[in-house]
């Protein structure tokens, strides 16, 4: 019977509590949603950073703005039909009019005049020619007279050749080209540099993160070491001078815990900033310990560069500057001559209609010329200057080039070191690990000192910085590689990134 009782109670118990425990989450899910921590990878954040953070959304504006740019520079040459006119223009004033004999008379006018024109005009980039077709008409009203006259020009027909003149035109058919190519570049090795960013904040965040736990092991570990050391003290098996130094112990792993814990505040901040991370979700980062280790040919990795990078198209478009500047300077101070001719029909009449009735033939040629005769030497030290500029940008592009390569170079053969010492450094860990953990089982059997137990934690602690230190060297340097040659050796392909803001700018 009595054991019939106490099982009744303890059913009866247990669906307290259960109903207890079932209505204290029930109220509390409708106080609080809970946080749920994310855990992320190397791969997350960059791929965040990538996707979310204000620092690509200014890399894809950028990269719009040079779209404009050149999509504005291929409507430049295109066929323009261009309305202009003159609606109206009223006069009322004394004019001095010149009479046949030479005199001078003061004349009373009032007339209002109307024009328009209609013109389609054409760039020719190579010859710097400007041609075009118009048509036009004016009607002039006199208000003394109390008439009205029509002239116009039904078609004509022109052209403007400069002659031994410096072409813009010709020069930027080469360069602008050259610019949004490079601005293309630009725009991936931007991305890269985001992801490089991410990195580099992803391991300090890991660094300080691995920090606070080692804190907190040790902190834990500490006050179970006080908690041994109590028990042996009453029992006389530990000196006052061991003792204290526990005590010590355990004060400075709590200062060490309060130190990690404000710089991982720092760095959660820093890293959820820069990826676009809501500050109040929680995160935990995973040691990225899944690495691919490949070796990388230099020699593909400089051809790959030199096709990728924004550089080699840089270099060109420096040394074609050059060029152009050199012949604007021979050009503006030489001498210039301008060839312009017209052709085409006008007539005037009382009515609109009569400017298109058996018209007149118009026609025009004229030749300027301006002949510079004695400017001191000016043109000849701008020719001068043009030329030690463009001779100073060959030996710059030269040296950068040279300078470009070895950079390459350098990176892949110290990307192929950093394997071993990730190698090494992981093993010196995993060893280390291990021997503080046999030091703190001997520690607290009383085999050993504290001071043995410290030199174990610190090796301990060292040997896990120096493994997170050679993981951020290594992926850094991996990133860094792909900067330098925009070029992906994982999956052997060229790196490409889409840009939402520029599809929808081309869809305009």
């Amino acid at each position: 019977m009595p054991s019939k009782r106490r099982i009744l109670i303890q059913l009866v118990l247990s669906s307290f509590l259960f109903w207890s425990t079932a209505f204290s989450q029930e109220s509390n899910s409708t106080q609080e949603t809970p946080k749920f921590k994310y855990n992320l990878t190397l791969r997350n954040v960059v791929d965040l950073a990538i996707d979310q953070s204000s620092a690509v959304k200014y890399v894809q504006n950028t990269n719009v703005n040079y779209f404009w740019r050149w999509r504005n520079f291929q409507k430049t040459f295109l066929p323009n039909l261009v309305v202009s006119g003159t609606l109206p223009n009223f006069n009322q004033s004394t004019v001095p009019v010149t009479q046949p004999d030479g005199s001078i008379e003061f004349k009373e006018v009032s007339n209002l005049m109307a024009s328009a024109n209609l013109s389609l005009n054409q760039s020719i980039p190579l010859t710097g020619t400007y041609i075009y077709a118009s048509t036009s008409a004016s009607r002039v009203q006199d208000y003394y007279k109390k008439q009205t006259n029509f002239s116009g020009n039904p078609i004509s027909f022109g052209f403007y050749q400069p002659i031994f003149a410096y072409n813009w035109m010709k020069w930027s058919k080469k360069t602008e080209p050259m610019i949004y190519n490079e601005s293309q570049k630009n725009f991936v090795q931007s991305i890269e540099g985001i992801a490089y960013n991410a990195t580099l904040r992803f391991f300090n965040y890991l660094r300080i993160q691995t920090d606070f736990k080692l804190a907190e092991s040790a902190l834990k570990n500490s006050n179970d070491n006080l908690r041994i050391a109590k028990t042996k003290q009453k029992l006389g098996q530990i000196s006052e001078n061991d003792f204290s130094r526990i005590e010590l112990s355990v004060l400075n792993a709590q200062k060490a815990l309060n130190s990690a814990g404000m710089q991982l505040k720092n760095s959660d901040f820093e890293l959820k900033s820069y990826v676009g991370i809501d500050q109040n979700q929680e995160i935990e980062l995973q040691m990225p310990l899944n690495i691919t280790l490949f070796d990388i040919d230099s020699k593909k990795a400089l051809k790959e560069a030199k096709e990728n990078r924004p550089e080699a198209v840089n270099f060109e478009r420096r040394l074609i500057n050059s060029e152009r500047d050199l012949t604007a300077a021979k050009r503006a101070n030489g001498l210039a001559a301008t060839l312009s001719g017209s052709y085409g029909l006008s007539n005037s009449g009382d009515y609109l209609t009569k400017i298109y009735h058996d018209p007149n033939r118009s026609q025009v040629l004229q030749l300027t010329l301006s002949i510079p005769i004695l400017d001191w030497g000016r043109a000849a030290s701008a020719v001068k200057m043009a030329e030690s500029q463009r001779d100073l940008a060959q030996f710059d592009v030269q040296k950068a080039k040279e300078d470009f390569d070895r950079s390459v170079i350098v990176q892949v053969e110290q990307f192929s070191l950093l394997k071993g010492q990730l190698i090494t450094a992981k093993e010196a860990d995993r060893v280390a690990e291990n021997g503080y953990k046999i030091a703190l089982k001997k520690f607290q059997n009383g085999e050993i000192s504290i001071t043995d137990l410290n030199i174990a934690l610190a090796e301990r602690e060292s040997a896990k910085r120096d493994y997170i230190g050679s993981l951020s060297t290594y992926w850094l340097a991996y990133y860094n590689l792909r900067i330098l040659t925009l070029y992906d050796f994982e999956t052997d392909q060229k790196i490409r990134y889409g840009n939402p803001m520029l599809a929808k700018a081309k869809e305009k």
